[in-house]
């Protein structure tokens, strides 16, 4: 959920109600601001009235880089939507053409991008293992096709498709081609 608090929109991350004994009831709020991206406690009185903006998440495919800014297509409609680097973040790490992602608008203007849970991606340099490592479950750096690297078991070589875990950046399985 999305307000208006203090003039600014505000995404709603926790909410809590409060009726401590002999006082009013509250409700205990964690608002993150999209303009600043900063978050921060408020109580809201029980007879408080609050605007609540409407919120819009939209399923994205990412087509291309159009200078600094990331351009992503509505897979229904064909409509291009471009973003900012600031809000897709460290995202650019794992996306490659076509990957899906979700979107969430407020007013129609682009606020939160969110990453699946996991994506496939190349791996563009493998170093050898090296003979007799094996034996444990022992770990080599490799890099994908996004340019970022991540620790891999020793039989993982150049060209080959890795499922990557998007929340934490680690080798999840290989993926058959």
């Amino acid at each position: 959920m999305a307000i208006k608090h203090k003039g600014e929109v505000a995404v709603v991350l926790e909410c809590h109600h409060r009726t401590p004994p002999k006082t009013r009831a509250f409700v205990q709020a964690t608002l993150r601001s999209i303009r600043t991206g900063k978050s921060l406690d408020t109580r809201f009185s029980s007879t408080e009235k609050v605007d609540v903006i409407p919120l819009d998440h939209r399923k994205m495919e990412y087509s291309y880089r159009d200078g600094d800014d990331f351009v992503f297509t509505d897979p229904e409609t064909y409509e291009p939507v471009t973003i900012t680097p600031d809000l897709v973040g460290d995202a650019v790490e794992y996306m490659v053409e076509n990957c899906p992602v979700g979107i969430t608008f407020i007013e129609g203007n682009p606020a939160v991008m969110e990453l699946p849970a996991s994506v496939v991606l190349t791996v563009t340099d493998a170093p050898d293992g090296v003979k007799g490592d094996s034996t444990t479950n022992v770990m080599k750096t490799v890099t994908l096709e996004t340019g970022k690297t991540i620790q891999a078991p020793l039989f993982i070589k150049t060209g080959e498709r890795l499922k990557i875990d998007t929340r934490e950046g680690k080798y999840m399985e290989r993926v058959n081609k």
